[in-house]
């Protein structure tokens, strides 16, 4: 059954590769996108939160700057300024304290309220240095708007926010300075002249405001323009003025007579004119972070939604690309494992066994294709390579008729080769055996048994092709035959013969119909014993009786190179299987063990031949032969032989049964 593979090396593991790369890369695009509106989003909140912190900051530096005006009146001797101080004095305490809770100023302010008990305690003694105290002041304020964060707010993109975040700078600049200008004067006229630095100090802060007011015009909307120049319009903004150009008529330090709670008055209301601009500037800095903030939640949630719908859609195009070709692969594969498995190995085995299926199957793959095989694939590509399949599946049956038309052949000519050497031979040993009867010289009688010799073992190879060609019946026989003269039929159909020592063979008789086939086994075993052991050492024969198993054990033992743990294992291979493939595929010098093999599967069930490395060097081969193939002994009355150790317990059975068998005949018996 064919399984899915679950890889990258797959159709649908590369599909999915291929489609990852471009998924990633949406997903990072969109993760970029995603982040970038992040970003806006949380630059909007926290401008919303820092423009209204820099509100309350104003409003502190919007009570701080009424009391520093105030402070500088009452120590240029104007007591009126004692009660509106201490209601000033109490609403920046308020402020200060709220803010404090929240942690909304930092260590640098908070020095400077620490010391405002004492600067306010110096004034209301009028110990306090007056421009001492205002720089005080002064400096408290600057050091609130240095904190304040619109100052370093990221305006990001957004051009209207950053305009609206400048004008709320430059205005908080430009009231602080209307509000400085309004302390000192207040100072000035309650003195009712300018001393020391005063007229300097004055112009500077003039100059400061006048800047600020033209930057904040460069970057302030229309309506916010027109708030602050209706600021300035006012009936006290005007009487301001006036008094500012008194102020610079008596810049050369004569007396000055204006009212100073006039003054003050007037630069209040044109201080709370400018406060109330500011603050219409910061709600519309806040409503523009709002709406920035709402447009880049929006953005967001739009960017996660399409990016989600994206990667689905993405992946659902991925499942469908790599469905619509994995199905019919999987189809095809099927059809393809059914052809490997299934249809072909049994067309080839009909082929094999009947011309008339041979013909009915090579007409049908000549057909016009199946038009269901070509819709097996789906897609056009697929299809293609079904059709390709079926043709490779026809083109098999071609090639496996005509082989086994040719192995047919193949197999009938060996064995018509193999029977007519065989009758050859026949006739050959007939004439050796009349001329043995009729010759009397010793010398030529020698020369014609060794012709007789070798017509025997030509005899065996003619054999040997048969049983390769599968087309040798048993030669049958009446009467069993003794165990010892089996062997000495094998000794008899090998070359270097002189030098087979057959020891101790135990009395044994085997049925008729087997003789032949274990004599032609056992000198196929003597014969590769021979040929690879140094011709002066002997090759070994034992033969004894295994009660235990009921089986007839025969050793063929050599003391020669032996042979590697590969050879062996695939000469036990060749012993179990040697049917046709095994004939084609085993090496020339394999085939005597391929003839052993085929001559036990002949024996039957039960005969199996097994190799040991013989003790000392050399190899040692084991037959064992069932007890149906054996007869019973001539002689009831001789005692059975002694039992063996378990053919099955391998080497160390074997060796022990040599061992037992050299024991009972230490010197042997020649052939």
């Amino acid at each position: 059954m064919w399984k899915p593979v679950r890889s990258w090396r797959s159709i649908r593991g590369r599909v999915g590769v291929v489609i990852t790369v471009p998924v990633c890369l949406l997903l990072a695009v969109t993760g970029l996108a995603v982040h970038g509106r992040a970003e806006v989003l949380g630059d909007a909140r926290a401008t919303r939160a820092e423009v209204d912190l820099s509100l309350r900051i104003q409003a502190l530096v919007h009570q701080l700057q009424r009391e520093r005006g105030m402070t500088n009146g009452l120590l240029g001797g104007e007591d009126e300024f004692r009660t509106p101080l201490d209601a000033t004095r109490k609403r920046v305490d308020t402020v200060l304290l709220a803010m404090r809770r929240e942690g909304a100023v930092e260590g640098v302010v908070q020095r400077y309220m620490r010391r405002l008990p004492d600067i306010r305690a110096a004034a209301d003694k009028r110990a306090a240095d007056q421009a001492g105290t205002l720089t005080f002041y002064t400096s408290a304020i600057d050091a609130l708007n240095a904190v304040d964060p619109v100052a370093e707010t990221a305006t990001g993109a957004d051009r209207q926010l950053r305009d609206g975040l400048a004008a709320l700078r430059e205005l908080a600049a430009a009231t602080e300075s209307v509000a400085l200008e309004r302390g000192l004067l207040n100072g000035v006229f309650a003195r009712g002249a300018f001393r020391g630095r005063a007229y300097i100090a004055l112009t500077e802060v003039r100059a400061t405001r006048i800047a600020a007011l033209a930057r904040f015009r460069q970057v302030a909307t229309a309506p916010q323009r027109a708030a602050l120049e209706k600021a300035f319009t006012t009936e006290d903004a005007e009487r301001a003025t006036a008094y500012e150009k008194q102020a610079e008529g008596a810049a050369d330090g004569s007396p000055l007579s204006a009212d100073a709670g006039t003054w003050w008055d007037a630069m209040t209301v044109l201080v709370d004119d400018l406060y109330a601009v500011q603050q219409s500037v910061g709600d519309d800095v806040r409503h523009r972070a709002d709406r920035l903030s709402r447009d880049a939640e929006l953005a967001l949630a739009a960017f996660l939604v399409g990016g989600a719908l994206i990667a689905a859609l993405v992946v659902g195009l991925a499942v469908f690309a790599s469905r619509s070709l994995t199905r019919p692969l999987r189809k095809l594969a099927v059809t393809a494992q059914d052809v490997a498995r299934r249809r072909l190995p049994e067309a080839v085995a009909r082929i094999q066994q009947s011309p008339h299926d041979r013909a009915e199957l090579l007409a049908r793959a000549d057909a016009p294709d199946d038009p269901h095989a070509r819709l097996l694939g789906g897609v056009a590509e697929i299809a293609e390579v079904a059709a390709s399949l079926r043709r490779v599946e026809d083109t098999a049956l071609r090639l496996a008729s005509e082989q086994a038309g040719l192995r047919r052949n193949t197999t009938e000519s060996l064995a018509n080769l193999g029977r007519r050497n065989q009758n050859l031979v026949r006739r050959q040993l007939g004439l050796i055996t009349r001329l043995e009867r009729q010759e009397l010289d010793p010398d030529a009688l020698a020369e014609l048994f060794e012709l007789d010799h070798l017509a025997t073992r030509m005899r065996r190879n003619a054999e040997s092709l048969l049983v390769l060609a599968g087309q040798n019946p048993p030669r049958p026989t009446a009467a069993p035959v003794d165990g010892l003269e089996v062997v000495q039929s094998a000794v008899a159909e090998v070359e270097q013969y002189r030098r087979v020592l057959i020891a101790t063979v135990e009395p044994v008789r085997v049925r008729g119909h087997a003789v032949a086939d274990v004599a032609h086994l056992l000198a196929e075993l003597i014969e590769n014993g021979l040929n690879f052991s140094p011709p002066t050492e002997p090759v070994e024969v034992h033969g004894w009786y295994d009660r235990e198993d009921d089986t007839y054990c025969l050793a063929v033992v050599d003391h020669g190179v032996g042979m590697s743990e590969a050879d062996k294992e695939r000469a036990q291979g060749l012993f179990s299987d040697s049917g046709e493939e095994a004939l084609l595929a085993a090496p020339t010098r394999f085939l005597g063990h391929l003839v052993v093999g085929r001559l036990a599967d002949r024996l039957g069930e039960g005969t199996r031949i097994d190799l040991f490395d013989t003790p000392g060097g050399g190899l040692s081969a084991l037959l064992s032969l069932p007890g149906r193939l054996l007869a019973s002994a001539e002689d009831p009355a001789t005692p059975p032989p002694h039992a063996r150790p378990a053919v099955s317990s391998l080497l160390n059975g074997f060796r022990a049964g040599v061992a037992r068998a050299e024991a009972r005949n230490p010197q042997g018996a020649s052939s």
